[in-house]
């Protein structure tokens, strides 16, 4: 939040995302593939300009603060 409220007046968004569990190493590969916990960090990252910024986002959309 405090890096979306500083570059407000840019073209840079600043969202979070929460990928879930995701099956890796250190996951002792329990949960889902990592394809799968991507969904959301592309998402976020192929946003238009003038998208949502100072969000958090999983795979199914926004999650409240």
């Amino acid at each position: 939040m405090q890096y979306a409220r500083q570059l407000a007046d840019t073209n840079i968004l600043i969202n979070a995302a929460c990928p879930g569990l995701v099956a890796t190493d250190f996951t002792g590969f329990h949960g889902r593939p990592p394809e799968d916990g991507a969904i959301a960090a592309i998402r976020l990252a192929t946003l238009p300009g003038g998208g949502p910024t100072g969000t958090f986002h999983n795979d199914e959309g926004v999650i409240p603060w």
